[in-house]
């Protein structure tokens, strides 16, 4: 019995890789000038070749991995494969994005660590945590209930007048 007369495999295909529908769209759409759309079949054509370019990349990064027998594909695997697949115009941008991913990874280790090193217990950073939002709901109501109440300095005050700000109160008729 051949494995077709099986009916679908249940291991995952190339037609099950895809990239988030929500990301691409994003992406076409901030190099899109303003006025330009992009129809559903450019963008679904963009993402199967979006696809199709990291399958190629990690495949010969594989190879180029599996040559120097190792397990796992680092950096300097991913620069190659760049650069054999005729990439080469990638490379400084793809240093330009490790660069700035070290740098975040320092900086989240950094925030981690200050936290460690406050000597508060978790206890104690929730309760002033807590105390913080409580101080901020504050601020917020006093501010909403302030700006319902005032008027502007010089202006009528509420009722007397004053123009609303509210788009579905009536307004002056043109």
């Amino acid at each position: 019995m051949d494995d077709d007369d099986l009916g679908p495999s249940t291991h995952g295909t190339d037609e099950d890789l895809s990239l988030p529908k929500a990301t691409m769209a994003k992406l076409i759409q901030e190099l899109l000038p303003p006025d330009m759309v992009c129809a559903k079949e450019a963008r679904d054509l963009l993402t199967d070749c979006c696809v199709e370019f990291i399958h190629l990349l990690s495949s010969e990064s594989n190879e180029i991995a599996e040559r120097e027998t190792r397990k796992t594909i680092s950096g300097e695997h991913v620069v190659a494969a760049l650069k054999s697949l005729g990439f080469e115009s990638y490379v400084d941008q793809l240093d330009e994005v490790v660069t700035d991913h070290q740098k975040n990874v320092k900086d989240r280790e950094k925030r981690r660590f200050r936290l460690e090193r406050s000597g508060l217990t978790e206890e104690e950073l929730l309760r002033s945590q807590e105390e913080l939002f409580a101080k901020a709901r504050e601020r917020f109501a006093a501010g909403m209930s302030g700006a319902a109440v005032s008027a502007p300095a010089g202006g009528p005050a509420a009722g007397e007048g004053a123009a609303s700000s509210d788009p579905a109160a009536p307004g002056p008729s043109a």
